[in-house]
């Protein structure tokens, strides 16, 4: 059990707090986000109303339709995603509506609603909010030396997506500086030669080179092979979180391959053979990676959403 919460965030503790923040009393609860922007060591406006730009694109006012509930009627049924949403809807009067869609989100819906993920091109009405957090955003804290790492590059995953089965029918068990496996957990698996022992995030850490492969929206590893000493391997992405992977800079915040990985070697040999640049993109990458670090200003992030969502839907007077 250990050695799982030093791989993961501590989902039992997180499900604790969520409740707990749940049953407390509303009347209490005192909406002031100017206080809370005066609270944020060094709060950089233009970079913080940017990435609330970002994350919500709608500047026009919109009406609801019948997806919208009200906050009070919210069900808690959908585990992480209501404790994330329930966060911040309990400082707004519970009255107002919000339409929201819980899960591996691909497509955009036809009237604004708050999402955990949503395509990197034309998608005005997802509205970002940083849903299933204790899965996405698990940060390394303590990692060894990139020098000191083992010069090849690994990959684990459930292998269900067409283009996952593709990648490992090209990789699995042939270049000699590529680990690549399958760990998916179910009874079906495309093929039962891909399977391979659980490697944690420690583990995985041993090596130069990580690869993040997108699933049915983003790849959950992005976050936290970009907080590593690691060096961060992906094709472009075509979805995006929090984590506003749409504004990732390609060989500057992570090495960009192919999206067929015909370069995937090449980029290998390369970055063994100047490590110079890969530490420069792990610094790059570290760097970004900052700013979700920040509890307050996640906050005040989150407030300012959807208080503009409310806003203009028409209902704050």
């Amino acid at each position: 059990m250990s050695r799982l919460f030093q791989n993961r965030n501590n989902k039992l503790r997180y499900y604790l707090t969520g409740h707990a923040k749940r049953l407390y009393p509303k009347s209490l609860l005192r909406l002031d986000l100017d206080r809370l922007q005066q609270s944020i060591k060094d709060f950089d406006e233009q970079n913080m109303y940017e990435r609330l730009n970002y994350c919500h694109k709608i500047n026009t006012p919109f009406e609801l339709d019948d997806s919208a509930h009200r906050l009070k009627d919210i069900s808690n049924k959908h585990g992480v995603y209501s404790l994330d949403l329930m966060e911040y809807t309990r400082f707004f009067p519970q009255e107002y509506k919000l339409s929201y869609l819980f899960g591996d989100i691909t497509h955009v819906p036809s009237v604004p609603a708050v999402t955990k993920s949503r395509p990197v091109a034309d998608s005005d009405n997802s509205i970002l909010m940083k849903f299933d957090k204790v899965r996405h955003f698990y940060m390394v804290k303590n990692d060894i030396k990139f020098k000191d790492k083992k010069n090849k590059l690994i990959w684990r995953g459930a292998v269900c997506q067409p283009h996952r089965v593709s990648f490992m029918e090209r990789f699995f068990n042939k270049p000699d500086l590529i680990n690549v496996g399958d760990f998916n957990k179910g009874q079906n698996a495309v093929n039962e030669e891909w399977r391979v022992p659980f490697a944690s995030i420690k583990d995985q850490l041993e090596y130069k080179f990580i690869l993040s492969i997108e699933g049915n929206d983003v790849a959950t590893s992005t976050k936290w092979i970009m907080s590593s000493n690691s060096l961060l391997f992906m094709t472009k992405p075509k979805f995006e979180t929090w984590l506003m992977e749409g504004k990732l800079i390609p060989n500057y915040h992570y090495v960009l391959v192919k999206d067929d990985y015909s370069n995937l070697e090449d980029k290998i040999n390369h970055y063994i053979d100047n490590t110079d640049e890969a530490e420069e993109i792990i610094n790059n990458a570290s760097q970004y990676m900052e700013k979700f670090k920040n509890k307050k200003s996640e906050d005040w992030l989150h407030l300012k959403i959807l208080e503009r969502y409310f806003k203009l839907s028409g209902q704050v007077e």
